[in-house]
Order: C-alpha cells, then sequence, then structure tokens
C-alpha cells in the first residue's frame, strides 16, 4: 500500500512541477510523441495507477498483482484523458493579439489638447478596448476634437490628424 501511495504523490507532485517546467519533455522530444510524452500526462498516469491500486488493495482482498494491474488501467484512462484535453486546449486559438499598426486609420478623440509638434493624449480603440496613447500632431489639435491615427509612432504614441468633414 505505501508504494502505491508513494506513486500517487509522486503523480501529483510531478503534475505541481508541470505548471512550473511546462513544456521541457515536449521540447526535449520536439513533438515526436504529439504531447503524450508530457509532465501533465506522467504525472495522471503515475497518480492514478498508485491511488487506485492503493484503493484496490484497502477496499477489497485483492492481491497485489491484481491492484497494480487495476491501477495501470486506471493510470492509462487517466493519461489518454490528460493527453486528449491537453490536445484540445492547445487547438483552442484566440483571435489575433492587437498591434500599433491595426490603429492606423482609426478615429479616436483628444483627451488632452496636443500642442503643434508637442504630445498630446488621444483615446481610441484597440481590439474593442478604449486605450490612451501619447500623440502628436503637425497642427494643434483642441481637446474633443475627433481625430484620424496616420501613424503608430512606438508602442505607446502615434501620429494623428484632425477628421475633416
Amino acid at each position: 500500500m505505501t508504494i502505491f501511495l508513494g506513486l500517487g504523490i509522486a503523480g501529483i507532485v510531478l503534475l505541481a512541477l508541470s505548471l512550473i517546467f511546462g513544456g521541457i519533455l515536449e521540447g526535449l522530444f520536439d513533438g515526436l510523441f504529439d504531447g503524450l510524452l508530457s509532465l501533465p500526462v506522467i504525472a495522471g498516469f503515475l497518480s492514478m495507477l498508485g491511488f487506485g491500486g492503493a484503493i484496490v488493495l484497502g477496499s477489497t482482498s485483492a492481491g497485489t498483482l491484481v491492484a497494480t494491474a487495476i491501477g495501470v488501467a486506471a493510470g492509462l484512462v487517466a493519461a489518454w484523458l490528460t493527453w486528449k484535453l491537453s490536445k484540445a486546449l492547445m487547438r483552442d486559438q484566440t483571435d489575433a493579439t492587437p498591434r500599433g499598426s491595426d490603429l492606423i486609420g482609426t478615429s479616436g478623440s483628444v483627451v488632452t489638447a496636443i500642442p503643434a509638434e508637442g504630445y498630446g493624449e488621444v483615446l481610441l480603440r484597440l481590439g474593442g478596448q478604449p486605450v490612451k496613447y501619447a500623440a502628436k500632431s503637425a497642427a494643434p489639435v483642441a481637446r474633443g476634437t475627433e481625430i484620424w491615427v496616420e501613424e503608430a509612432l512606438s508602442t505607446t504614441s502615434v501620429a494623428v490628424r484632425p477628421v475633416e468633414r
């Protein structure tokens, strides 16, 4: 029983370590086993082998061989489920991360007046979220004016011009 409990605890410790050292085995084998040989899969197998065997050994009069066989079967099921779930989660792709260049051509409004050839602030929408950027313009732009973004100067600043209607 001690060996089974030790295997179960070792699996849990390995699972905790996989949170820190996530892709070490995958990196070593570079997709050779398609994620089947990953720390979470091995941890799931070890945990179920250990705890499944301990439960069978402690709750029935079956011997160590039967407990080991049932533990291995439970471990294989847990490993397979972990592998399938991790593959499904890795396939779940999100939209591309918005970039500063995505701002070019968008409209916004001036929050802090922009002096000629100086910086002010504008409120823009990036990825559907309001974001404040430092803004530069060739001509002075008053607060509250609607603007167009002409260029992304850096990750936090843009060049703008007033909207002409």
